[in-house]
């Protein structure tokens, strides 16, 4: 990315409660499936049909809101409650939100790879439009006026001759439990009062004021708390332990073995840890003969035969002049571990009715409730997931696992809330990490330094292992007496991709060729990261880039504009670069400059990034050894599709 940085340097471092309402939601109509038959509806209205699914108008003049999205720090309930208050044209504090718990709101899958504000909000919105409708509907009838006669705020519909009908009197004996049509057209921008305005977001006072907002502070009544033994290695298999001195430990209530799988119940958090280290102290494992290689990652990557190669882009050029000369660099990215600040956890309670309740901060509570049934062998009805927001979340981390890991031991206990939350030690050790990558580009170019042929390859292991309704991909399924095999799995599709995303340049070049080295052997347990393959391939392709240019001894700005065809992209990077500087920036002992360019997923928002750091050598030490600093005259760019 930075044009001036020496050529050598290739490794870059890497719910709750609420009250009656009126319309009840027929659980087995709200997840209905859209059919041929059926009109096409915005975004997740697609396939969940029902008005009755998303919106609730009560009697104590409120409307409930219900989305399958969970907040995960983005805002984004605060911005679905923006644009139901606008559309059903109600102040935004009438609006109460009930997200991610898998007995009340409609299934919208993952909340991953940025798809809230498209599916979600667009469902929001077309939901509350149409609702609104209905409401003024019923309104021309109860008030005897043409609906061009009427006009709604804060739920009260007026007519021109002053009569007058709240949403809350409309209610009465009226049911939203039908399919959405997606007839109504929402409001224009300039009818907005909510949306694109700066509102607070709902959650963020309690998190400045300290409250317990997160799960990991979360503590019921009654609580029990539980604590986990790990095995040594991630194929070893428990031989023997002594179950009978930990049971005996004060506070325990319960000391719990299946297989492989090895926890403790008690009372107080310390007094779980305590016997949950007296247990490990006595436990004999069988480890597995396969010693780890002593090559590193990187060349373990590049040697291994990879399960399948993709084709991401294949592009030979029309012409047949031979290249002048061939340029080629490697880029390498290492594992990556999320490091929360707040360790994954859940809180599990085996109900008298037979349903599982898992309080969860994870981003999959739909597919996680449902992998976890099967790990659990009861009826997916039978496992119920709430979503609570959890302190730190960078993609695929241990939410998952934790809650699978507290129901499992809930399981022993009927009746009484157990809580689990990892050691940073056990969050560390098994966590899904970043999965490493090897990223070699090569470029054929003319006697000029014009790319003839364009040439990147990617060694990868996967970028996604989430639960997706597997117990295999639960961690501790695989421990038990009788264990779950983790699937194969998949490199994924566009536009998300997994390790190519962002592996297409998005540079015109005449020859172009992408290949995609998947590999789905993990010696370390990998999935998601924010931005997963991404950012090393756009790291790859912006620092090729500049090497380019630097052999083509042309400014890195000018050479990658000569390639980029795209007006928008071109706007962003010589928006940025004006902002910066660029041309009147004088080059100074120690310090250089660099600029990039990228869009997310290559189908969404548009972003250029300017640069200036400075080099401060360590006792006369130069290249490898530099520290490089950015300087407050960074400037970037950032415009959104």
């Amino acid at each position: 990315m930075f044009a001036s940085m020496p050529t050598n340097r290739r490794t870059f471092l890497k719910a709750s409660s609420y009250l009656s309402l009126a319309f009840a939601i027929p659980l087995d109509n709200a997840f209905s499936q859209a059919t041929d038959s059926k009109p096409r509806l915005p975004g997740d209205l697609q396939t969940n049909r029902k008005l009755s699914a998303w919106l609730r108008i009560n009697a104590n003049q409120t409307v409930t809101l219900l989305v399958g999205k969970v907040e995960l720090g983005q805002g984004i309930l605060t911005a679905v409650s923006q644009i139901c208050a606008d559309e059903l044209d109600i102040d935004i504090k009438r609006v109460h939100i009930i997200s991610g718990d898998t007995a009340l709101v409609p299934n919208e899958g993952v909340t991953a790879g940025s798809f809230s504000m498209p599916y979600c909000a667009t469902a929001v919105q077309s939901a509350s439009a149409e609702v609104r409708a209905i409401l003024l509907g019923l309104a021309t009838e109860k008030l005897n006026q043409p609906m061009t006669n009427l006009s709604v705020q804060d739920g009260k519909i007026s007519s021109n001759n002053g009569q007058s009908i709240t949403y809350w009197d409309l209610i009465l004996g009226e049911s939203l439990d039908r399919d959405a049509t997606g007839t109504v057209k929402p409001k224009p921008a300039n009818q907005h009062q909510y949306i694109g305005q700066p509102i607070h977001r709902l959650d963020l006072t309690p998190k400045i004021l300290g409250e317990s907002k997160f799960l990991q502070e979360y503590r019921p009544i009654g609580m029990l708390y539980g604590h986990l033994v790990r095995p040594p290695t991630y194929a070893a298999k428990l031989v023997a332990v002594n179950l009978a001195s930990a049971q005996k430990m004060p506070g325990v209530v319960k000391v719990v073995r299946n297989g492989s799988f090895l926890g403790v119940i008690a009372k107080r958090e310390e007094q779980a840890l305590a016997a949950a280290n007296a247990l490990n102290a006595s436990t004999k494992w069988e480890v597995e003969k396969k010693l780890p290689r002593h090559e590193g990652i990187f060349d373990w990557l590049r040697k291994t035969k990879p399960n399948r190669i993709i084709e991401t882009k294949v592009q030979p050029r029309a012409s047949t002049e031979t290249a002048a000369k061939t340029i080629e660099a490697t880029y390498y990215r290492p594992y990556h571990m999320h490091a929360s600040i707040g360790t994954s956890a859940a809180i599990a309670t085996m109900g008298a009715d037979g349903v599982m309740l898992i309080q969860t901060h994870s981003q999959s509570v739909f597919e996680t409730s449902t992998a976890i049934a099967k790990m659990l062998g009861l009826e997916p009805s039978k496992v119920r997931c709430q979503h609570m927001q959890g302190a730190g979340c960078y993609g695929h981390n241990m939410a998952d696992d934790a809650a699978a890991d507290a129901a499992l031991l809930a399981m022993t206990v009927p009746g009484q809330p157990v809580r689990l939350q990892y050691t940073r030690e056990q969050e560390h050790k098994w966590e899904p990490y970043g999965s490493a990558m090897v990223i070699q580009t090569k470029a054929g170019v003319d006697a000029n330094g014009n790319v003839l042929d364009w040439d990147l390859q990617i060694w990868s292991t996967p970028h996604g292992t989430r639960p997706g309704g597997e117990p295999g991909n639960l961690l501790s399924a695989r421990y038990l007496e009788k264990p779950f095999t983790q699937p194969v799995p998949t490199n994924g599709g566009p536009p998300n991709y997994a390790a190519d995303r962002n592996g297409i340049a998005l540079y015109d070049f005449a020859g172009h060729k992408v290949l995609t080295h998947f590999i789905t052997d993990m010696p370390v347990r990998v999935s998601s990261t924010r931005g997963l393959g991404a950012y090393a391939n756009v790291f790859a392709i912006e620092s090729f880039m500049d090497e380019l240019a630097f052999a083509a001894n042309t400014d890195p700005l000018t050479y990658r504009l000569r390639y980029l065809k795209d007006e928008r992209a071109r706007d962003v990077l010589q928006k940025a670069a004006e902002k910066f500087g660029w041309v009147s920036w004088k080059k100074t002992p120690n310090r250089g400059r660099g600029i990039g360019f990228a869009r997310y997923k290559n189908i969404a928002g548009y972003c250029a990034v300017a640069l200036e750091v400075e080099v401060n050598p360590r006792n006369g030490a130069s290249g490898s050894c530099a520290r490089w600093q950015p300087l407050t005259q960074a400037i970037s760019l950032t415009l959104m599709a």
